[in-house]
């Protein structure tokens, strides 16, 4: 009789265990390549006067979706990552980014998509840029060096203030991720690689502001002085980071599906494409840089197809918001646009500092080459894999976000899937897209001035009304401001949005 038994548990669980790996062999792997300060117009194929070639993207588009009127959360770094990440706007948590030797931009009851799809089974990983912060191993709490840079002398940590040899936490092996590769950030320290929570090689050098061992391709202003590796050079980090990512996809184990988040430090300052790719764009060098980002995509694809995963893999491009400020003079010197035609760049409400890139492939499911102009959110991605993998959501995550799988296979709707979308970067100036209409609370959607030349080139006026409307049907661009016309819709966008910031979250209940 206990043998019996015994070989009926044995039986049981056999048959259990070729259920649960029928299970996952059926789920679709997924890839997320989220691209850093990449303009809505640096994706050749929706900018007909494009300086850019980006042939792996433009592939990508015509095998899958492009959605036309897609947003991040905000118009900087961290916050996009977190909402991404979480299915919740980032002016929830904070709006800044994490700066260096930053704490996590989580709160420890945060539910991330990583750990949802852990939890169903998936094998996870994050390679790249991380820039949500980490709980450092401080010797000294406070910084014991400084530097002047910006005109400003600043604090900054020495080598000798942080334990580089203690495990680090908080970080993505604590956001539900089985794995991590990257260097934090790119144009922050510490400039080293980090892999799960351990330095590869601990710091033991000081980077000054901005002195690269080698010259970047053009200037830059945004490389914070820090700790670092003896030797370390920026040029290697984006063919290291392929490389990592072409391996890990080699070693995934095809009866079990995986999630991999590759967020890429590019086409992010500094400006440093390798030296096989100079030349390769009619826009300098970011141009040049840009065309990297996209090889490198590329590289990612075929990894995919190589190990049998392209026709069993969900590929999700986007980039965290519009481009750098250098996008001004990029397109007076070279007639290239990466906002595309919209107003404002990075930082900013106006479109061009949210509008951004985005692509879905997801073979024999969606329709190749097709292209949607429903407004969506990066905030929905969360709850549109949950529906996709039937992974559960728990009661009161992603507040933010909507299912758009009904719009992946094809479903047409007469009013928008999302009631209203918030646009905001800082904490007193909000947008809010509701339909065809666009609010945004303030006489301009700019964080900083517009430059003469530019407002030039473009034609811009500036508005003095107390807030701004738009009708973003005839008026993408941002030029006709309609506040004095409806003041029935000022109302009706302003008690919404107040009603979203208030209630906790804005998906239709």
């Amino acid at each position: 009789m206990k043998i019996y038994k015994r070989r009926l548990v044995l039986l049981t669980t056999f048959f259990t265990l070729v259920a649960i790996t029928q299970t996952y062999s059926q789920q679709p792997n997924i890839v997320i390549i989220y691209a850093d300060d990449m303009g809505y117009g640096d994706l050749q194929c929706q900018n007909k006067n494009s300086k850019i070639p980006t042939p792996y993207l433009n592939k990508l588009a015509s095998e899958g979706m492009r959605f036309t009127d897609a947003h991040s959360s905000s118009g900087i770094c961290s916050p996009s990552r977190y909402a991404l990440l979480t299915g919740t706007y980032h002016w929830r948590r904070q709006h800044g980014i994490v700066n260096s030797f930053g704490p996590p931009f989580f709160n420890e009851s945060d539910v991330t998509l990583p750990e949802i799809l852990k939890n169903n089974g998936y094998e996870t990983a994050a390679i790249g840029k991380w820039h949500l912060g980490f709980n450092w191993n401080f010797i000294n709490k406070e910084p014991s060096g400084e530097r002047t840079y910006w005109n400003k002398t600043h604090k900054v940590y020495l080598v000798e203030d942080i334990d580089w040899e203690e495990p680090l936490t908080g970080g993505p092996l604590d956001r539900g991720f089985d794995y991590y590769f990257g260097d934090g950030t790119i144009n922050f320290p510490p400039y080293a690689w980090v892999e799960n929570d351990r330095f590869v090689t601990a710091p033991n050098d000081f980077f000054e502001f901005n002195e690269f061992e080698r010259e970047v391709k053009e200037e830059d202003w945004d490389s914070r002085p820090g700790p670092k590796v003896k030797g370390w050079d920026p040029y290697t980090v984006l063919p290291t980071l392929t490389k990592k990512t072409e391996a890990w996809i080699g070693k995934q184990d095809k009866e079990k599906p995986f999630f991999l988040y590759l967020a890429l430090p590019s086409p992010h300052a500094p400006i440093i494409p390798n030296d096989e790719f100079d030349g390769t764009s009619e826009a300098g060098g970011y141009g040049d840089f840009m065309v990297q980002t996209d090889w490198v995509a590329g590289q990612v694809l075929k990894a995919l197809k190589t190990n049998g995963f392209e026709d069993n893999t969900i590929v999700i491009f986007t980039s965290d918001n519009g481009p750098e400020r250098y996008a001004y003079e990029r397109a007076e010197k070279y007639n290239h646009f990466s906002m595309g035609d919209f107003r404002g760049l990075k930082r900013d409400v106006w479109e061009g500092g949210h509008h951004v890139p985005f692509v879905i492939k997801w073979p024999n499911h969606i329709k190749a080459g097709t292209v949607s102009e429903e407004v969506i959110s990066q905030v929905d991605i969360m709850a549109t894999l949950a529906k996709i993998t039937k992974t559960s959501i728990p009661e009161n995550a992603a507040p933010d976000s909507y299912n758009l799988l009904p719009l992946l296979k094809g479903k047409k709707y007469k009013s928008p899937l999302r009631e209203a979308t918030v646009h905001n970067t800082y904490k007193d100036l909000w947008g809010l897209r509701k339909g065809k209409w666009l609010y945004i609370n303030k006489p301009s959607g700019g964080q900083g001035k517009m430059p003469d030349f530019y407002l030039k080139l473009r034609g811009y006026k500036d508005f003095d009304t107390p807030a701004l409307l738009f009708d973003m049907n005839k008026d993408s661009e941002q030029r006709n401001n309609i506040f004095e016309a409806h003041p029935d819709i000022i109302q009706e966008m302003s008690t919404i949005l107040e009603a979203y910031r208030e209630q906790g979250y804005s998906v239709k209940r």
